[in-house]
Formats: structure tokens, sequence, C-alpha cells
């Protein structure tokens, strides 16, 4: 075997792109022996494992043996600085038989192998990928270069020994994996022992939780069933004694009524006071009486809606007439807003009355001095038409910790402010009840000594999706 610098012209010759360092010729089979030593010396010196070694040495003293008929035969290693560097080796040659496709099949399973050939030469170039990151170029060219400087002989037992001790290696190798293969299915069977353990473990405490579960179920639906009966017999009651009390009621307004009739014989001034305080009790009574068969209704879910158009303006004005006749006093002033241009609103105008009638009384009721104001306004949310009804007052307030539990049915907030006021409770419920019946909300706030502000919002059911107008839980007649 011979060294020196590859040939322009030749097939192998090398190219800009890759950095030559030692180019042999192979003329006879010692010199193929060589090359096996020669490519386990150069695989080591660019720090390729000793598998990578034994496949390439492997792979080229298999193409050196097929090639070893043809003419001008040269081998030339170099080193490929692209991404990631690679040893290249190319075998070139003139003449000869073609490669066989058993050879080439071979050497591809253990490295890259790429092929040209041609009617009066060819070439091989078997491109092996180097470790990153490693050596710095120049010290890779330097310790390649070394390696393979050097020209002993070699013969074919050499090259036996060389493979036996590759095998003996590749033995020792894969009886130490075979080891630790076995070593890993032991801890994988303990794992799978103790996963299986654990699953039979979890099962157990499944299927206890689930028959937990199930009886938790069964009792709750119990407890639903019994509150579904005492809600229907808390409904029933209401709704009876709402009508065994509006019978009476309509008497008494009737009679007051009668009395206070211009064709019914006159009255002294002291009786009339009396039958009108009597006449506007009545009224008081028959509403509180309607309010408390609404609520019954609403909870039931038997209070129909009837969507017509609103004239907001004749609206506010019969509010006004109506709670400044009820309870005007000089010391509060009710201010109500000069709707030149009201806003479009289709929703059941019966239940809007009854909401601000509720929410205005109550404002007026505790406040002592200041006024007590109502206005009307368009949502500015676009995608929502809808209108906004805020009544701010200048009374007593409420207390923080009482904000939220003015909405329980039958609660009134303590003190001194209650004094000649009388109520049931109903009243900021009832309004938020008929709000969301509506699709709106109701929502408050207030600081106790300053005032309270209440913000109801009612959509406007004439724009709304036919879907979006009907309330979980109401039943309407179509």
């Amino acid at each position: 075997m011979s060294t020196g610098p590859s040939e322009p012209g030749m097939p192998g010759g090398a190219t800009p792109a890759v950095d030559t360092v030692a180019t042999f010729s192979l003329t006879s089979a010692q010199d193929v022996f060589g090359l096996r030593r020669h490519a386990q010396q150069a695989a080591a010196a660019v720090a390729l494992d000793r598998q990578d070694q034994v496949r390439l040495a492997t792979a080229l003293s298999e193409v050196g043996r097929d090639r070893i008929r043809s003419e001008e035969l040269k081998v030339s290693f170099a080193l490929s600085p692209g991404q990631p560097a690679s040893l290249l080796v190319t075998f070139s040659w003139r003449g000869g038989p073609p490669p066989s496709r058993e050879t080439l099949d071979l050497a591809a399973k253990l490295v890259s192998v790429a092929c040209e050939t041609g009617p009066h030469a060819g070439r091989i170039v078997i491109t092996q990928p180097l470790p990153a990151p490693g050596p710095q170029p120049a010290d890779r060219h330097a310790r390649l270069a070394h390696v393979l400087k050097g020209d002993t002989p070699s013969t074919e037992a050499d090259d036996l020994r060389a493979q036996t001790r590759d095998l003996i290696a590749a033995l020792e190798e894969t009886r130490a994996q075979r080891e630790e293969l076995r070593r890993l299915n032991e801890e994988l069977e303990e794992t799978n022992r103790g996963v299986l353990a654990l699953y039979s473990e979890l099962t157990r405490e499944l299927e206890t939780t689930n028959s937990g579960v199930l009886a938790l179920h069964s009792e709750l639906d119990d407890k639903r069933q019994q509150l579904q009966d005492a809600s229907e017999a808390k409904t029933r009651f209401w709704t009876n004694i709402s009508h065994e009390l509006r019978t009476p009621v309509n008497a008494v307004v009737a009679l007051s009524a009668l009395m206070l009739a211009p064709s019914s014989p006159p009255l002294t001034e002291e009786q009339r006071e009396q039958a009108e305080l009597i006449a506007s009790s009545g009224g008081t009574l028959l509403a509180l009486v309607t309010d408390l068969l609404d609520v019954a209704k609403a909870e039931a879910g038997h209070l129909d809606i009837h969507p017509v158009p609103v004239d907001l303006r004749l609206l506010v004005a019969h509010l006004s007439s109506l709670l400044r006749s009820g309870y005007g006093r000089s010391e509060v002033a009710l201010v109500t807003p000069d709707l030149e241009q009201p806003p479009l609103l289709v929703t059941d105008e019966t239940l809007l009355i009854r909401i601000l009638r509720n929410l205005l009384s109550n404002a007026m009721k505790f406040t002592e001095r200041g006024e007590v104001r109502l206005d009307v306004t368009a949502d500015p949310e676009p995608s929502a038409p809808a209108v906004l009804f805020t009544v701010t007052d200048t009374g007593v307030g409420i207390p923080p910790d009482e904000i939220d539990r003015v909405f329980e049915a039958f609660y009134q907030v303590r003190g001194p402010h209650q004094a000649g006021r009388s109520g049931t409770g109903l009243g900021l419920p009832y309004a938020r009840t008929l709000a969301e019946l509506l699709g709106g909300s109701l929502t408050l706030t207030s600081v106790e000594g300053v005032g309270t502000r209440v913000l109801v919002r009612i959509p406007d059911l004439g724009h709304a999706h036919p879907k979006e107008t009907e309330v979980e839980g109401t039943h309407r007649d179509r």
C-alpha cells in the first residue's frame, strides 16, 4: 500500500468542500488488510465509539475486497466541515467490473454509502458523521493524519486477529447489554407487580367510593323530592292564603269606595277621613296580597309574561302621580326624568310598573329628607338592546354586611329607621324576581347614612331572538 495526494482528474479527487488527509493505493489483498487497520485507527482518532469503529472498518474491508479487481484503485480519507462534520472515505477506480449489489447492500447496513459508476471509471463514497461536540477541525485533522501516515504491512492473519478482537468485544458488549436488559426486565416485572397491586387497591377503593356515591345520590334525590314537595306546599299555601285574603280585602275596598261615592248618603268630615283611611289601607293591603300571589306564581314558574311596546313617558308619569299621592312629603322630592325621546322597549308593562313601584316606594319610605330620583337611559351595549332604570335616594342606606341579605324574602334590616314604617321585607326580593323573569337583572349598592342606588336592566324583547325571550322555569300562554 502506498500513500500520496489525490489526483484532481480522478473521480475520487478532492474537492474544495472537503479536507483530504491521506490517499492510499490498493493493489493486493494485503493492502485491504491494512485498510481495515487504518479504518479502525482513523475512526478512533476522530472520537467515534467502539461500535462505529467496527462498522466503519467492516464496511471499508468489504468494499475493498470487492474493488481489488479494479484498475488504479485508490482510497482517500477526508474530513467534511459541514454540519454535522463527517469522515469521508472515497474509493475510486478505472476499469474493471462494477461493484456487486450484495457488497453495496451489506455496506449500506453499516454506514451511509453513495455509488457512482460509469463505463470507464467509478467511485464509492462512504460517509460517517462525527460526534458533536468534538475536537477542533485542526486538531481532528492532525490526529487523523498522524494515524494514517504509517505504512506498516498487514497480513491476512493480522486481519483475522483484528476481526476476532472485534467479535470478542462485540460479544462482550452484547453480553453486558443482555445482562442490563435482564436487570431492567426484573425491575419492570417488580414495578408491574406493584402497579397491579396498586390497581387492585384503587379498584377496591373506587368500588367502595362508587357505592357511597350511589347511596349519597339516592339520599340527595330523597332530599330534593322533599324540598320540592315543601316548595310546592309553600306555594299552594301562599296561593290559597292570597286568594282567601283577596276576597275580604276586595269587599273592604269596594265598600269604602261606595261610602265615598257622591251618590251615597253624605258623611261628616270625620267619617269621610275614616272612610278614606279605610280605602287607602285596603288598597295597600290588596297590593300586598297581589304581590304575594305574584311571588308564589313566579317561584312556581306560572307567572305569564305578555311583552308589549311600552310608552316610557306615560309609565313615568303614572308612577310619579301614584307615588306623590301615596308618599308625598315636603321633605322628600321625587325627581323623574323628562323623556323627550324615550328609549324603545318591548316588555311586560305591568311587571315593569310593579318593579319600579316597589323600588321607588321603598326608597321614599326610608328617605327622611332629600330626594328620590328615577333615571331612564338606553343601555349603551349595542349587541343587547335594553333599558336601564336607576333609582337613587338619599335615605338611611344599608350596612355593608346586610346588603346581600336584603334580597332574602321577609328579611328586614333592624334599626330605629323602621319606627312607623310597616313592611313585609318582600319589596327588593320581589323586584329582583320580576326583573330576572323579564330576562334582566337588578343590582344594589348602598352607603350607610348616605343613600342607596338600585340599577335595573330590562332587555328589549322586541329585538331579542324568540328563544331569548323565554325565561327558564317560566311558562307562557301563546
